[in-house]
């Protein structure tokens, strides 16, 4: 995909996720999503952070939370919560469908990757993956993985291949794990895959018990 084409996929996820944030109750908007202390609506808070905070602000949190990233974008996703209402948080995704936004040094696909992993912590933990996500959005993220992120997400794959059942697609060498898309990118990116969406040899290993 060319980096037009990958923009115009950016675009297309975030109306899609309009659509499914827009079609939530209020106990969905407050149900755990697959991103670890995450409610729903702080998944929407973090992918819309972008739009609300200039990189002053970021690097200033990022200080108060001792260089960490990771802390200072929870602490961010909590606090947005208690002051922005739900729809508050929609409408900001909503009118920034196409806001130019890309993660340091990742270009138009680290957009990406960013949107369709956080879509796919909602859509799934809700159940509402077939109507809202993408194979062909996903297989563009699983496409551009690196080994440095498989390390960030601190994820073993050693000794295993994984196989999409949805799509030509493979990764690795050794016992087959196989499942769609979707769920193989969730499992790389450290995310409780829910149970009986993985097959083969080397699903015990990444089951929930």
């Amino acid at each position: 995909m060319s980096d037009d084409d990958i923009r115009a996929a950016v675009r297309a996820e975030r109306r899609q996720q309009v659509e499914l944030y827009s079609a939530l109750s209020e106990a969905e908007w407050a149900a755990p999503s697959l991103c670890r202390g995450w409610r729903v609506r702080e998944v929407l808070a973090h992918t819309t952070m972008a739009y609300r905070y200039s990189l002053r602000q970021v690097l200033a949190g990022m200080l108060r939370a001792g260089g960490s990233f990771s802390r200072m974008a929870d602490r961010a996703a909590h606090r947005d919560t208690e002051r922005l209402t739900d729809a508050q948080l929609l409408a900001s995704l909503r009118d920034n469908v196409d806001h130019p936004w890309t993660p340091p040094g990742g270009g138009p696909l680290g957009a990406l990757s960013h949107e369709v992993i956080h879509g796919l912590d909602v859509s799934v933990a809700l159940g509402r993956d077939e109507e809202h996500s993408s194979t062909e959005r996903v297989l563009a993220v699983l496409g551009g993985l690196q080994p440095k992120q498989l390390r960030y997400f601190g994820v073993d794959l050693d000794g295993v291949q994984l196989r999409a059942t949805d799509a030509d697609w493979t990764y690795g060498t050794g016992e087959p794990l196989s499942g769609r898309a979707r769920d193989l990118l969730l499992l790389v990116c450290g995310r409780q895959v829910p149970a009986g969406r993985l097959t083969g040899p080397a699903a015990p290993r990444f089951t929930p018990a």
